[in-house]
């Protein structure tokens, strides 16, 4: 076996001893230490207890490590913690030796004969064998008791399902992780309570050990007298001089009131086979941390882990380690609030001028529309849109998220007014036109097909049959009404049209604001935009050939749309959201463009009308830019961390800044050769500023940032609605700017997120992740370091395992991985696996992760 594995066989001891250096469990005897001579021997020395055996191997010139003094409070040396590896085996160890001289079962039982009570099981001491026998002790079915001179090790017991047994008064945490030495009256009050206590415990398994010092005593003679006869006291300390000092070391006796004191010294040895494996572990990866940059073994007494545990170096005795004092509390003096009662006529007097400040600003900006019913039907809008999200449930984000971006495709309909020129454009302002609407076709139907998807994935087995589509019936029917009417000639429907497109797109986003109505709400929300599309068809003033270039346009969109959407797999459907939404912006920046081109040699136009050419623009592009970024995030196509360039904040305020200047350019100049190099830079600026804002978001944020996007692209609905005069693009870009603005914010209450943060890119945050042991960079927090291997014993042995899924592991696609791990847990291990994701930020990500996981771990 150890040949096949590499190691090459000796015949003697003498040979091994001969190598540079000697990996050993135990002291050495004196034979082996003259045989070791001047070499290195890394083995558990117990200095304090063979100072004779020190002796000579200093008088050799030997360096040596002892793994007993490695420094416990060292993270990364848990890998070398020889005695916690030992001492986990013997505390299971002590628990099998005490239930086989105990000789009745742990568990309670009910039989036909009469009633048998669980075993009641005293653990004195809850360090690493404390804690295991607690575990052990459980895992049988008894009833669990410890106690421990540290109070805090309490939360430990009680997370195993012991019962913390507490000694009020002073705290016994002391150096290195260990207990410390009590005081007298201390002892007296925990004799007193583990007397009363001992009356009718079964088994007591005593761990309490100070390295380098005698045992403490817990268990006096007289507590031994009041235990009942036939139960059972396992010292694992009885090495030491034992927690009860009439122990017998390695060996068993009975007392003369009954009670078997079992004192076996080799408890991890009975284990010999993962005794051996466990501590063979330890010394390697301690041994492999040892090796130089060079690939030699070097000992670095820089090394926390290496200078803890230098016992001799060449003969000279190093002193002990004396581990760095930890950081003094800050100490920060106590601030006495002064409390201000607040005069309700000053608080009321100053809302008042808040309001007020509001109010006339509103009514400044208002005097600036030139039309007064489109202001109405905007505020308004805005208004409903906010009503209709408020309170929606935190699982029905990203389809709530999903409709609205599909609805923000009735960009369509500015570019469908645009549009001309017959079969193919033939100017600058349908060629834009005709862009507008082959982008927002690819989004309608690509984005209600998402929605759909999304929804259908909270369908449950048993959920009853859902006819939702007969609802299209009632667009169906008012339409073929108009198309009636427009044919015999009458008109009167034109006005009407755009009012139900509008009614239909706030019932879909109010419907997919419930459980209960969601699936219902992708039907009204698409019945809105049918009817929408059909008036602006019947109104635009096509002729047949313009009339088939739209129709090819829109299905050759559509039809894009459809095969991206069918093609996707669940996890990759929020991407695919922000991947459409990026055609919304590209659809309002061309739309902008082909109105300005329509107007360039006319009449100048009122600075209004300007203003919402400029605005559909800028926000067109951050919005198109933006959601590009998010794509790539949340695709893996960039990294997920927040970008920090140098003066992040800086450059977005100057990228801002220059869009404004922009606009005011815009604005003021009659050149045409200057408007349109001003609009190019509402463009441009812009859409590096969306770019940038972004990326400097990490990427578990950006389903708030998409819903953030998905509001701007409402706003760039709304300018062309201003700019065109069409009341439809003004009350669906209000809806989906508003309701987005208002889904963003629940979405950053319930995921715990800084809107203000998310909305201006990141402004202010500052990145401080925790630094690895041995790391350059970074600030040094407190944390917790643990590897692989760890981790897989850590599960192997837990009883049960909670997985939260986050939604790293969704981008990440390891859902397959998960689902292993809890197959192999359960089925090879017994472990119970639960899988368990954040009740608040429950986007649907995380909700198909789930879902996959479940899936593929109950496989055959």
């Amino acid at each position: 076996m150890y040949t096949e594995a590499g190691a090459e066989m000796v015949p003697s001891a003498k040979d091994a001893y001969s190598n540079d250096i000697v990996m050993k469990l135990h002291v050495p005897t004196t034979a082996e230490v003259e045989m070791l001579g001047d070499r290195t021997l890394i083995a558990q020395i117990v200095a304090s207890k063979n100072a004779e055996v020190v002796d000579k191997l200093a008088a050799n010139g030997a360096t040596v490590f002892d793994m007993t003094q490695l420094s416990r409070t060292l993270s990364r040396g848990q890998a070398f913690d020889t005695l916690s590896s030992q001492a986990n085996l013997a505390g299971y160890r002590a628990v099998i030796e005490g239930v086989h001289a105990l000789r009745r079962p742990m568990a309670g039982m009910m039989t036909s004969a009469g009633r048998i009570k669980p075993a009641k099981v005293l653990v004195l001491g809850a360090g690493v064998a404390g804690l295991q026998a607690i575990q052990s002790a459980k895992n049988m079915g008894a009833q669990v008791y410890a106690f421990d001179v540290r109070s805090v090790v309490a939360e430990q017991v009680e997370s195993l399902g012991g019962k913390f047994l507490m000694v009020e008064g002073e705290e016994g945490a002391g150096a290195g992780g260990y207990a410390k030495e009590m005081t007298p009256e201390w002892f007296e009050k925990a004799r007193a309570m583990l007397e009363k206590e001992l009356t009718d415990v079964d088994l007591c398994v005593t761990t309490a050990l100070i390295p380098g010092r005698p045992a403490p005593e817990l268990l006096t003679e007289q507590q031994l007298q009041a235990m009942p006869a036939g139960s059972v006291v396992v010292d694992m300390a009885a090495e030491s001089g034992g927690n009860y000092k009439g122990v017998k070391p390695g060996e068993m006796f009975e007392s003369d009131n009954g009670v078997k004191v079992i004192g076996f010294t080799d408890l991890s040895d009975r284990l010999a086979p993962v005794a051996s494996s466990l501590y063979g572990n330890n010394l390697t990866k301690f041994f492999v941390s040892m090796e130089t940059s060079k690939g030699n073994f070097g000992v670095n007494m820089d090394d926390e882990a290496v200078r803890s545990t230098a016992l001799l170096l060449s003969g000279d005795r190093v002193p002990p380690f004396v581990p760095p004092p930890p950081p003094a509390p800050k100490v920060e003096a106590k601030v006495e609030e002064e409390v201000v009662e607040v005069d309700p006529k000053v608080a009321t007097w100053s809302d008042a001028r808040s309001q007020t400040g509001i109010i006339a600003a509103s009514t400044l900006a208002a005097t600036m529309v030139p039309n007064g019913p489109m202001l109405n039907i905007f505020v308004l809008s805005n208004i409903i849109g906010q009503r209709v999200v408020e309170g929606v449930t935190h699982a029905l984000h990203s389809p709530l998220m999903s409709v609205t971006n599909a609805i923000s495709g009735m960009t369509v309909v500015g570019g469908l007014y645009q549009m001309g020129g017959g079969l193919f454009p033939t100017n600058a302002t349908e060629f834009f036109g005709a862009s507008a609407v082959l982008l927002s076709a690819v989004n309608i139907a690509g984005g209600s097909i998402v929605t759909h998807k999304m929804l259908d994935m909270f369908r449950r087995p048993d959920d009853p049959p859902e006819y939702n589509e007969y609802y299209f019936l009632p667009a169906a029917v008012v339409g073929s009404g108009y198309v009636a009417t427009k044919m015999a000639g009458w008109n009167g429907m034109d006005t009407v049209m755009p009012i139900l497109s509008g009614l239909g797109c706030i019932g879909g986003i109010n419907a997919l604001s419930s459980q209960k109505t969601a699936r219902l709400g992708n039907v009204i929300g698409l019945s809105g935009i049918g009817l929408g599309l059909l008036g602006t068809f019947a109104t635009a003033g096509f002729d047949v050939p313009t009339a088939l270039q739209a129709s090819a346009l829109l299905g050759a969109g559509g039809l894009v749309g459809y095969q991206v959407a069918q093609k996707i797999s669940p996890t990759e459907l929020p991407q695919t959201v922000a991947a459409f939404h990026s055609l919304v912006g590209l659809a309002a920046c061309a739309t902008a463009a082909g109105d300005f081109a329509r107007h360039l040699g006319g009449a100048p136009l009122d600075a209004f009308h300007n203003f919402a050419i400029y605005g559909g623009m800028a926000i067109g592009a951050v919005t198109a830019t933006g959601s590009l970024i998010a794509f790539g995030k949340l695709n893996g196509n960039l990294p997920s961390s927040p970008l920090a360039l140098p003066g992040r904040d800086p450059l977005n305020a100057a990228m801002a800044a220059a869009t404004l200047a922009g606009g005011a350019g815009f604005l003021m100049t009659g050149e045409p050769g200057m408007a349109a190099a001003a609009l190019a830079a509402g463009a441009v600026v812009p859409g590096l500023l969306g770019a940038h804002m972004t990326a400097s978001i990490g990427g578990a944020d950006m389903p708030v940032v998409i819903t953030l996007l998905n509001s701007y692209s409402g706003w760039a609905l709304c300018s062309e609605g201003f700019m065109m005069d069409k009341p439809l693009l003004t009350v669906v870009g209000a809806l989906i700017g508003s309701s987005g603005w208002m889904l963003t914010s629940v979405m950053c209450k319930g995921m715990n997120r800084d809107l203000k943060n998310v909305i201006l890119g990141g402004w202010g945050a500052k990145a401080a992740a925790p630094k690895a042991e041995g790391a350059e960079d970074g600030p040094l927090l407190a944390h917790t370091e643990i590897n692989v291997d760890d981790a897989v014993e850590r599960l192997k042995l837990a009883d049960k395992v909670v997985v939260v899924p986050g939604y790293g592991l969704a981008v990440a696609n390891a859902q397959a991985d998960v689902a292993e791990i809890t197959r192999r847990l359960t089925k090879d291990h017994g472990v119970e696996v639960s899988l368990i994701p954040n009740p608040k930020p429950l986007h649907l990500t995380l909700t198909l992760t789930l879902t996959l996981i479940v899936t593929l771990a109950l496989a055959p």
